[in-house]
């Protein structure tokens, strides 16, 4: 597992765990699979931001391997 702060890090059909804009106070994460990247910049500090293939959008915490 590592972080979601590098664009390298991440590709469609991956999957991660995010945490969602409504979850950014408590830190609770969310799993699925990455349809999409957001970010467009190599590195973000509080991780990439994707678009899950059920529609979610956030940020990415972990990668899983």
């Amino acid at each position: 597992m590592t972080d979601g702060q590098k664009r390298t890090m991440i590709k469609p059909g991956q999957k991660v765990s995010i945490v969602l804009k409504n979850d950014q106070k408590t830190g609770t994460l969310t799993d699925g699979i990455v349809k999409d990247l957001l970010t467009k910049s190599s590195f973000h500090p509080h991780g990439i931001k994707v678009r899950l293939e059920n529609g979610l959008v956030g940020r990415v915490k972990i990668v899983h391997s």
